[in-house]
């Protein structure tokens, strides 16, 4: 039997009478990057709470690496391996670039709740954290606030707190939105190099990005997910394309030649 980074088995999510998750099936194999898209109000962002456990299912399963997780409070999620990042940048406003970032590797490299050691002694947590300022291309600005960063900055900052920790999935939630083209060009690669090895699952607007970062697209529609394939696969079917991309299939298409 196949053991998926990522599964979703019947998935299911009511608020009152309201079904918004709605029998969602996806399997996801390690190393895969995926791109979740749907109009607005499609259920996608209520679909990356389930799975990190910001929301628990009315009914249905979420796998990680076969283990259940479903029900699970968000901290237990990510100690087994899965992170996020947020539509709302989400850092340490008054903390440095490098400090945000040593911040986010102690857990994973054995530091609990002590008070009493300092971190500047720290050296394993130090060097991963010098490693990861290099890793999101920061090193200009490592000992600047992480309040005094640009946007961009900002979020390649919450993209290396996000991986900080190690986790094999990592859950990225419109991670361009806002950008200019050209941050969004370096965006693009900046995630492609600190996800290589790992499973990356993405909510993503902008179809230029999805069709050059995915290795596949899950198509999110009224809850339910109606196309899971190659991008040049969910380009060339017509349930999608009458459901939600329209003519920007064809645009995006015509942007990656």
């Amino acid at each position: 039997m196949t053991t998926y980074a990522l599964e979703l088995k019947d998935l299911r999510k009511n608020f009152g009478k309201t079904e918004i998750i709605r029998g969602v099936d996806l399997a996801v194999a390690a190393g895969d990057r995926v791109a979740i898209i749907g109009p607005n109000g499609a259920g996608k962002s209520t679909l990356f709470n389930l799975i990190s456990g910001r929301l628990t299912p009315t009914s249905g399963e979420v796998r990680l690496h076969g283990q259940r997780i479903d029900g699970m409070k968000p901290y237990e999620v990510n100690r087994l391996g899965l992170s996020r990042s947020f539509q709302i940048t989400n850092i340490f406003p008054k903390l440095s670039v490098f400090e945000n970032l040593r911040c986010g590797v102690l857990w994973s490299l054995g530091y609990r709740y002590s008070f009493l050691r300092f971190l500047s002694k720290l050296d394993d947590a130090n060097e991963r954290a010098e490693e990861l300022v290099r890793q999101v291309g920061l090193e200009k600005k490592r000992d600047v606030l992480a309040v005094n960063l640009t946007y961009a900055e900002q979020r390649a900052l919450e993209i290396g707190i996000t991986i900080a920790g190690g986790a094999s999935v990592i859950l990225l939630d419109e991670p361009t939105a806002g950008m200019s083209k050209t941050e969004t060009s370096h965006f693009i690669a900046l995630i492609k190099h600190v996800t290589i090895g790992k499973t990356l699952l993405t909510v993503e607007h902008d179809m230029g990005v999805v069709f050059g970062l995915a290795d596949k697209i899950a198509v999110v529609v009224y809850g339910e997910v109606i196309a899971f394939d190659t991008p040049a696969a969910v380009r060339a079917n017509a349930r999608v394309q009458e459901a939600y991309l329209g003519s920007s299939v064809a645009d995006a298409q015509g942007a990656g030649h």
